[in-house]
């Protein structure tokens, strides 16, 4: 599934320090505005416990995970959508992702200079979502008159539609994002050749200093994020950008001594990759067997072709039918062929809806 979140925030909030870490690509990290300017790409493991298992009790060739994509997008700036620091470049880079991961900076340090002289944090995640707010609003101030003049002509398509636009106009103009508008399926498919920047679901990453980690209830800027993404049934989840780069060039053992150290269960950016992968509507099924165990990801909701399609289009063109186990019933039972025995394998057609966590045989002819 080629879906990607978009890692935003002001300049030197820890956005490519945060990236660094979950690709460990080495992006440009410089304490300076604008240090990003291009747009880094990179695939960083989903973390399922899932697939050890299974690895345990098939013992396969090879183990594969699945995959997500973050895209580092430079440093937004007030203004930014009237072309102020490097503007609606980086408007555009947001309008390519799937889901904005915003980094708010939630610690204080004199060494790292804030581009506003101060730390706010929601002063910071206003000046971000007030400038995707004037860029949405922009863009419907260019549709609007042009489906307004075919609505004057009853052009029933344009009446609806003039509709949709008008009902976000005004949401907008009061500060609020699309994705507070409640829209129906068919009012979400007309004005979806506009991508608004503000419909896109959104996390925001509280990036904390390392030795609040153990002690985040007495962070007060983390606690104002919370109340603020509180209001907008948003998710926040706080990291130590500066810890999870450290952790990244380490092996699993030494990872997790890092964590017990600091009294943590389980790395930041593991949290945020899995809450991103669910935000965007993402599941996970497997394929095994002793050649490989294999995750792969899909969109909920999808049927058993579709989802033989992601592994080959030859799968889903010849598809017949798909044996289909819990991920449960397996590691309770021990082995494939002891949850056949048990009548817990089922065969399943073209109308089956995928399950996170089966695992999969499909059948097909081509």
């Amino acid at each position: 599934m080629a879906l990607t979140a978009g890692i935003v925030g002001l300049p030197n909030v820890g956005k490519s320090t945060l990236f660094n870490a979950i690709t460990k690509a080495g992006a440009l990290a410089a304490n300076y505005p604008f240090a990003t300017i291009d747009p880094n790409v990179g695939i960083v493991d989903v973390p399922d416990e899932r697939l050890d298992k299974l690895t345990e009790i098939v013992v396969p060739k090879k183990t594969v995970p699945t995959a997500f994509e973050f895209t580092d997008i430079a440093g937004i700036v007030k203004g930014a959508s009237k072309g102020e620091g490097l503007g609606n470049k980086f408007l555009s880079h947001i309008r390519e992702v799937d889901a904005i991961c915003q980094v708010v900076r939630a610690f204080d340090d004199d060494n790292i200079t804030h581009v506003s002289g101060r730390v706010d944090p929601i002063d910071d995640i206003e000046v971000i979502n007030m400038e995707l707010i004037f860029a949405d609003l922009e863009s419907i101030e260019r549709r609007l008159p042009r489906v307004e003049k075919m609505a004057r002509q009853k052009d029933k398509d344009a009446m609806f539609e003039t509709d949709v636009l008008t009902k976000i106009k005004v949401a907008l103009e009061e500060n609020k994002p699309v994705r507070s508008v409640s829209l129906t399926a068919e009012e979400k498919a007309v004005v979806k050749h506009l991508n608004f920047l503000t419909q896109k679901p959104i996390i925001y990453v509280a990036n904390v200093a390392e030795d609040e980690l153990a002690d985040l209830e007495n962070n007060e800027y983390l606690k104002k994020i919370i109340d603020y993404a509180k209001a907008e049934d948003a998710q926040v989840v706080p990291v130590s950008a500066r810890v999870e780069e450290e952790m990244a060039v380490l092996d699993d053992e030494d990872k997790n001594e890092f964590l017990e150290a600091l009294g943590l269960e389980e790395s930041g950016l593991d949290k945020l990759i899995r809450q991103t992968y669910d935000l965007l509507g993402l599941a996970t099924y497997f394929t095994a067997g002793v050649q490989e165990v294999r995750a792969w990801t899909f969109k909920k909701g999808m049927t058993a072709p579709e989802c033989a399609g992601i592994i080959h289009t030859d799968f889903q063109k010849g598809f017949i039918r798909a044996e289909v186990m819990s991920y449960d019933d397996l590691v309770e039972l021990g082995s494939e062929a002891a949850v056949k025995e048990a009548g817990k394998s089922r065969l399943e057609g073209k109308d089956y809806i995928m399950q996170d966590g089966d695992v999969v045989h499909f059948r097909f002819n081509v």
